[in-house]
Formats: C-alpha cells, structure tokens, sequence
C-alpha cells in the first residue's frame, strides 16, 4: 500500500507525463528545456515538486525543499509551460529575487510576482545549451539559498 505522500507524488508524475506525451507540436524544443530542468529540479536532495495544470493558461511545476526543522517545504523555483497556444508553448522560469543573482541581467523583475514576492523570471522561447546551463546555475543558486 502507498503512502498518502507517494500517492500524491504518482499522481503529479502522471499529469506531467500525460502532458508531455501530448505535447506534439513543439517548433522550438521547450518540451527538452522543460524536461532537462525537471531533472535538475528532481535530483537535488530534499526536493518536492508540485504540479499545478491550468490548460489554455499555464501548467506550474514548483520545486521546494524542505530543510530538517521546518515544517513546509520552502519554494526556490517554479517553471510554468505558459499554454496561452498550444502549438507554440513557451517557458517562464522563475525565481525569487534575493535567492539568485542575474550576471547577464536576463531576467526580468517581476515586482511581488512570486506568491507576492519580487522575483525573476526567465522566459524561454527556443532550447539554447547555453541558456538552459545559465537556468541550471540559477536553480542551484536558489536550493543553495533556500
């Protein structure tokens, strides 16, 4: 028997795979953006994920950690499929703004945007190795700070 926590984890798996497995019409690979953050996201100790579906709006992916004291699980990143038009899906990768740093200011201050805090957010159009390795270094500037 599954637990309530392993259950819930099943499930999010389940909304996210089905997602991408209908995700076909892609023109500049985010899907693999999407996937290769979802694993650096995922192999970090500690880390929950969240899954938050909105079709015709936006699908959420939250990443948390929960440190050994705390009793929530604290948020440092969320990555949000913006479904505005399912044929040209893109990516906002955000971040809270004291949690990281932006040497190539490509980010854009997003004033009490984050669950009502000031962040950064990223958007992402197209794969880019270089892009996705700089979206790397945030997340693990954020897990690092949070």
């Amino acid at each position: 028997m599954m637990s309530m926590e392993a259950t819930a984890n099943h499930a999010m798996q389940d909304a996210v795979s089905k997602l991408l497995n209908g995700w076909s019409r892609d023109p500049g690979n985010v899907k693999e953006v999407f996937t290769e953050l979802k694993e650096a996201i995922s192999g970090k100790s500690g880390v929950e994920l969240d899954f938050k579906p909105r079709p015709g709006v936006s699908y959420s992916l939250r990443g948390s950690v929960r440190k050994s004291r705390e009793k929530e699980a604290a948020l440092f990143v969320l990555i949000d499929i913006i479904d505005d038009d399912p044929d040209n899906r893109w990516l906002s990768v955000c971040f809270y703004e004291e949690k990281i740093t932006d040497p190539k200011q490509a980010g854009q201050i997003v004033p009490a945007g984050i669950l009502g805090v000031d962040g950064y957010c990223f958007d992402v159009f197209e794969y880019s190795e270089s892009d996705l390795a700089y979206l790397r270094q945030r997340i693990d500037d954020a897990y690092e700070a949070t």
